[in-house]
């Protein structure tokens, strides 16, 4: 008995070391990393650039940037389901090749850089590289350069109001928060509360997926969608990963905490890894919502204080 009792102990162990490890593994591989973004000033009336694709005239959102000592006007995405900025090397390796500067890739796939959007000027020594990006077309004046993503470590550090309504974007650091309501910003992720049909859904703000109201499981596109109505198919990427993205007609409510808007369409994806869907499982998350659902309104975000309010 007593021998048994032992090996029942040791067992129970193993099993508690086992999920402590795994909690702590799970933990540390999916938090973002400390944020070293130096930020000063502020930038108002920034100009909101959008790119189409596949007949989805909001399929990103663009801000203008520039580089220190560079005088062309580049683009980053705006992409609020990223929580660091990022920078894209087949980007960086042509405008180093350009204009003979020094923007170095260490070992570790980081830069030393500096960039401005208005009067906001962001500073790090580790911004993190990606293996992606295109080659800059420094002869056309109208080409979309786009050399990176800034991310949810920039709202850390300033307030930003999307201005969908006029096409502008603010970073800002006061704003007077009359009727502002929470949300969770966890692991640098915008998690906002809301409901269809009297179903409460807590749903992440990925401006990533700009072009689209919500992203929700099969079974809600199913129940939210019109009845019969045509299915739009297209294929997406997600950081070189391909996945299918299916869209249809809705009719319905989507209730914030104080402002209800219309739902006109709903998604969703198929080819989201089982890692992805754990994830978003364990985070409590039931849906995404794009840039799309915001069209006609303002959005403003306080991530330090984890408020929001729409207008």
């Amino acid at each position: 008995m007593k021998l048994f009792k032992k090996i029942a102990a040791i067992v129970l162990a193993v099993i508690i070391l086992f999920l402590l490890g795994g909690y702590l593994y799970f933990q540390n591989k999916f938090s973002p990393p400390e944020n070293y973004l130096q930020v000063a000033g502020a930038a108002e009336n920034i100009p909101m650039k959008w790119i189409s694709s596949e007949g989805n005239s909001h399929s990103a959102l663009l801000l203008p940037i520039k580089i220190n000592g560079i005088a062309q006007t580049f683009y980053m995405q705006f992409d609020s389901g990223s929580p660091v900025t990022v920078f894209y090397r087949n980007s960086l390796k042509s405008i180093s090749e350009k204009f003979h500067n020094s923007l170095r890739i260490n070992d570790r796939n980081q830069i030393p850089a500096a960039f401005t959007t208005g009067n906001l000027k962001v500073v790090s020594k580790t911004f993190e590289v990606l293996n992606y990006g295109r080659k800059i077309d420094f002869d056309s004046p109208k080409a979309e350069n786009i050399i990176g993503t800034i991310g949810t470590d920039l709202l850390e550090k300033r307030i930003v109001v999307l201005d969908f309504k006029n096409s502008l974007c603010h970073f800002v650091e006061k704003y007077k928060e009359n009727n502002f309501s929470d949300f969770e910003f966890k692991k640098r992720k915008i998690l906002i509360s809301a409901a269809v049909e009297n179903e409460k859904l807590k749903l992440l703000y990925d401006s990533g997926t700009s072009g689209y109201e919500l992203i929700t499981t099969k079974e809600n596109w199913q129940n939210y969608r019109i009845k019969n109505s045509a299915v739009k198919k297209e294929k997406g990427n997600s950081w070189g990963t391909t996945l299918t993205i299916y869209s249809a007609s809705a009719k319905k409510k989507i209730q914030f905490d104080n402002k209800t808007l219309n739902l006109s369409e709903v998604t969703y994806i198929e080819g989201i890894s089982d890692l992805q869907q754990f994830l978003m499982k364990r985070s409590g998350m039931q849906g995404m919502i794009g840039n799309k659902l915001f069209l006609n309104h303002k959005l403003i975000l306080d991530c330090k204080n984890e408020k929001f309010k729409m207008e």
